[in-house]
Order: C-alpha cells, then structure tokens, then sequence
C-alpha cells in the first residue's frame, strides 16, 4: 500500500524480554496509526502471546514485505521470520532468542537499503544472549554500524530537556580512556552539530564533558587527559565555526543543559553520559544512532527479564522512540 506517511520497522528485540509486551502496548494507541505507518519484524506467535496478556486483541497479519501492508488501527502487520517457539520462556537466556534479535535487526536493515521502510525503532535485545546466538557485538548500535559499514557513528540519548551523544560506549572505562583521543572527539562534536542542524536547530550550543573530576582542573586531577585528549578537538571544532564549548565538569554540566544553557552534552563514556538521562526516568529517554545512512531510534532500557510475561512493562519508551523516529525519517511523497 502507497502511503505518505512515515513507514516505521519496529524489530522485536529478544523475545524472551518485554519488547514483545510493549510493542502490542504501543500498537494499541490510535494515534501512532494517524501519524505513521508501523509494523513489525519479528515472530507473529510471540506477539500474539503478548497481545493476550496486555490487552490487545488487535489482529496479527503476517506479511513479507511492507509493500502488502495496510497500516490500520486494529491490525499488527509482521515481518514474520518465524523464527521462536511459541512457548519460548520468559526471562531467561536464550541463544535462539539472541540470534533472531539480530535477523530482525539484519531483515529490518535490508528492508531500509531497499528503500521499503524509512526508519527503524528497535525493541531491546539481551547481550548475553545475542553473544550465546554467535552475534560478538556489543549491542544494536554496533550491529547496525557493521551492516551499513558506518565507521563514524554515535549513540545519542534524547530526554525531555536533555540530550547526550557518546564518544565511547560499550568498553570498561580503563578501554575508554585509552580510546579517547582529538580526532574520535572532534568527529562525535561533528555529528553533534550535524544532527542537530537537521533537526532544526540554526546554531546547536554543544558542550563537551571532561573525563577527570573537574574537568582535569589545570592538571590537577588525572594525567593531563584533558589536553591531550579532549582540547584540541575543541578548539578544532571552534575554528571551523561550530558554538561548542569544553572540557567542563560533568558534575555540573548535566543540570546546566537541562536549565537551558547548551542543546546537547558530548560525554567521554558510557555511564557518564547514561546516567543523567536515566535519573530523568527510563521511560522519558530515547536512543538514537547518528552517523547512520539509515534512521534507528529505539527504547533506552533492557529486556526486563525480571518483569517479561508479567504486562506491566512500560510502552512510553518506546512510544517516544516512534515519535522521534517519525520526526526524524524523510518524508514520503505519492
């Protein structure tokens, strides 16, 4: 079916977590219908068992291709790659989960190349399983960055009043620091500016964080990481013209993003630049992988073993992750 709005692949993430369960949530609110055109690539029979025990009796209709869907309120249309038993345990490890979290991911990639699809959201997936399914990537952001051979890229993390992209993610911090150097900075300030600017923003205010306590504090704390790492990128970017400010301290930085002074953080790793997202609340943050030639937004929590099967999972995650995909995706002409 032709349609001119925003065609969205949502990928199921592991199957035995809670992306099944919020996916059946999402789908039942009307409004996603009148503002995209969603569906699913994942297991038809898991998500019929999640439907029973959320609440949506909406009718599951299998397609292989976007191009047979309808995109109407009441009807899930999946990608079936049939690929879990229907009895697959909640809340537990499972190679076979892991793998077919990344063959939807790999479908989901494939569909965008052929221009079916115009963005991806994922669902999350488990590490271990993915690892225990033969998948040695750290997480979606590196899958999808090694099947669009993306070599400079990002993850983003978007909240109410605060957005955060990542110069290193998924490595210990000894690795992180040791992976941090001007050129990785300068490119992550550069995507920065290059995303915001899309977005809309005529002169994105960015703000890079320092890696010691203080930023280093003129070499007080650490060992000269910030002037060797981290300044020369700065004052790189600052001479090609773009407003961006740092190293500062990270202990303040965060609340003088979120009071209005900069549009977005550049933090050095992980858990620096997770955990203020996260205290905003799991359900207001989005993860957005920029650099990509496709776009991929999805929820910015787990699987949720402990909670799978229960249908007290929380959607608004991953209802926010439609909406920015749908802000984000090229628009459609019929």
């Amino acid at each position: 079916m032709q349609t001119n709005k925003p065609i969205i692949g949502i990928t199921m993430g592991d199957g035995a977590g809670v992306g099944p369960e919020i996916i059946m949530k999402a789908l039942n609110d009307e409004k996603i219908f009148k503002s995209c055109a969603p569906f699913v690539i994942g297991d038809s029979k898991l998500l019929e068992r999640a439907g029973k025990i959320v609440g949506n009796d909406a009718q599951i209709k299998k397609i292989s291709s976007p191009d047979e869907a309808v995109f109407q309120y009441g009807t899930v249309e999946v990608v079936d790659l049939n690929l879990l038993p229907e009895d697959l345990p909640f809340g537990q490890i499972s190679a076979e989960a892991g793998n077919a979290a990344f063959r939807y991911l790999e479908r989901a990639i494939q569909l965008a190349n052929e221009g079916k699809i115009d963005a991806i959201c994922t669902a999350p997936l488990n590490k271990e399983a993915l690892h225990k399914g033969g998948h040695l990537f750290p997480g979606h952001t590196e899958i999808l960055a090694e099947l669009t051979n993306t070599e400079d890229y990002s993850m983003m993390l978007s909240a109410p009043n605060l957005k955060v992209i990542h110069v290193t993610t998924h490595v210990g911090i000894i690795d992180a620091v040791k992976r941090i150097n001007p050129a990785r900075v300068q490119k992550v300030i550069q995507l920065a500016h290059d995303t915001l600017k899309k977005a809309g923003y005529e002169e994105p205010r960015i703000a890079v964080c320092g890696i010691n306590p203080h930023a280093g504090e003129n070499g007080l704390f650490g060992n000269g990481e910030e002037e060797e790492k981290i300044i020369p990128a700065v004052k790189q970017a600052q001479s090609e013209g773009i407003n961006v400010v740092g190293p500062l301290p990270a202990d303040t930085l965060f609340f003088r993003t979120v009071r209005g002074d900069f549009d977005i953080v550049v933090a050095m790793y992980h858990d620096q630049g997770h955990g203020p997202v996260k205290v905003l609340g799991l359900e207001a943050g989005v993860n957005i992988t920029v650099g990509l030639p496709i776009i991929r937004t999805s929820v910015d929590h787990g699987t949720a073993f402990d909670i799978a099967g229960q249908g007290i999972a929380d959607e608004l995650s991953l209802k926010e992750a439609i909406r920015q995909a749908i802000d984000l995706a090229p628009k459609r002409q019929i």
